[in-house]
Order: C-alpha cells, then structure tokens, then sequence
C-alpha cells in the first residue's frame, strides 16, 4: 500500500495501538489514531497523527469515524483492528453481561469496522486489514475462556474474510503476539475483581490472577516476550509488503507455545497446567 492511503487504527489510548500509530508515523505513513476517550492521543496528535474519538462497542460512533476518513481521502487505506481487553476467570463465575461485553469489544466491534470500512476498500480496489490477535487464538489457559474465545473468534473470522475479500484487491493478515509488555496484565486481573469472593472457584481466580501477574513480571517475559513496539513493527511489515502473509507471530513466546500447543496431547496440556493451577473442587 502507498504510504499517503490512510491507516485507522482502533485502541490507541496506550499500549499496541499507540505504539503502532506512533511507528507508522515516524515512517510517513497518514495514521489516523482512535480511542475511546481522544484526551488519551494527545502525545500522538502532536507527533503528527489525526485523532479521532472512536468506541468500537457503539455504532454511531463506528460509522462516524469511518466516514471522516472517508470524506478526506474517499476510502480507509488500511484498518487495524487492535482494541481489545481480557476478562479473565472461570467461565462459570463471569456475569453473562461481562461476557457479552468481551464479545462486544473483541469480537462485534473488529467485525463491525471490516463491515463499514469494506466498501470503500472496495470502490478503491484495494486495502488491507490487519487484525491483532494473538498466540490465545491457537490455545487455552485455565482461567482466560471468555478472552481466548475472542480471540479463536478472530482467528477464524480472519481466515475467512481472507478469502472472501481478496477478489476486491482487499488483503487480510493476522497478527498474533505473545507475551507483551505492556498495561494487558493489569487490565486481566483487575477484570477479575469480585468475582465468586465466597465461592467455589475462588481460590483457583485467586490463582489466574496471581500466575497472570507474575508471568508479566518475569525475567521470562523479558527474554521470550517483547513490548509494544515490536508488534508495531509487525503491522508495518503487514502493510508494506506488497504480498503479506496470512500471519505474523510476534515474540519467540507466541512461536514456542503455540508449536508446543500443536503438538501435546489435550490430556498432557491438561496435566501440565495442573502444575500452575489448583483445580477447582478438587
């Protein structure tokens, strides 16, 4: 894609999306920031980007955002689906509204903004659309069902849409990172306050929390994850590469687990996440 076509990017409040707006920036490209909250894109603002306030869980605000860049350039150049968040917790213990809401964000939200910016990808004949998704798109950890759910969602949602769109001169790639450095630990855990307090899955929420926790803060994170940055640089190779691959895994973690993954047995998977997590009623 040319470096003048507009890139807009969703969850640029911190993390993988500013990074990614940030990096594309600084290499010429016409970035277009989005959060939520657009107070949050000052810095990004100043280093050039266009900020636009956008919630990926209501439709006004969707389509509004869609169509400015639209109404300046005619059709988004490339969308990077990046917002997301994890809630985490034994699924029995999640409120249904909870749930429903990492749908929203997630899932709902990526499939939304592939709907409203394919036409004028269309009326262009080309684009690209870069889904962030992650090595929790190949595999399970207790504890994270709802968050990975999503993100399996992603994965196949992207696989499809890759063949779908591709005779409109529309290319779609998938991004999967792994253990990143960045707020996604914090967010996890404390998406898991008051959950089952008193209950029967207490201790063992007590105990994703914890594990998630000291996994970020590991000397393994540091030397098999990375920060947002190199997932950043990802994206930009998705968008510069004139034939991009389907996937991209970003960090030696997102390699190693997921080729471990593909070639345990369920039960041996199950044996070995009983050596990081109590079972509950056991």
């Amino acid at each position: 894609m040319n470096r003048s076509d507009p890139v807009l990017i969703t969850g640029c409040s911190s993390g993988i999306g500013a990074a990614t707006a940030a990096h594309l920036i600084r290499h010429g490209h016409t970035v277009y920031a989005t959060a939520r909250r657009p107070e949050t894109l000052a810095a990004l603002a100043e280093m050039g980007c266009t900020t636009i306030a956008l919630d990926v869980t209501d439709e006004e605000s969707m389509s509004t955002a869609v169509a400015a860049v639209e109404a300046e350039h005619g059709a988004i150049g490339a969308l990077v689906n990046n917002a997301g968040y994890s809630q985490s917790g034994a699924v029995e213990s999640i409120p249904l509204d909870d749930l429903r809401r990492q749908f929203e964000t997630n899932v709902f939200g990526l499939v939304r903004m592939c709907q409203l910016a394919l036409p004028g990808m269309r009326r262009a004949g080309r684009g690209r659309i870069v889904n962030i998704g992650s090595m929790g798109g190949k595999l399970t950890f207790p504890g994270g069902g709802a968050y990975h759910a999503t993100k399996y969602a992603v994965e196949a949602l992207s696989d499809a849409m890759r063949f779908e769109v591709q005779g409109f001169g529309v290319q779609v790639v998938l991004v999967e990172p792994g253990l990143i450095t960045t707020e996604f630990a914090t967010a996890a855990t404390s998406s898991m306050s008051g959950l089952d307090t008193d209950g029967p899955y207490r201790r063992f929420n007590d105990t994703v929390a914890e594990t998630t926790d000291s996994i970020y803060r590991s000397p393994v994170a540091k030397i098999l994850g990375g920060g947002p940055e190199d997932v950043a640089k990802r994206v930009h190779k998705a968008l510069a590469a004139s034939r991009p691959r389907p996937r991209y895994t970003v960090t030696a973690s997102a390699k190693l687990t997921i080729a471990q993954r593909r070639l345990t047995p369920d039960r041996i998977w199950d044996l070995a996440m009983r050596t990081q997590f109590p079972v509950p009623g056991s």
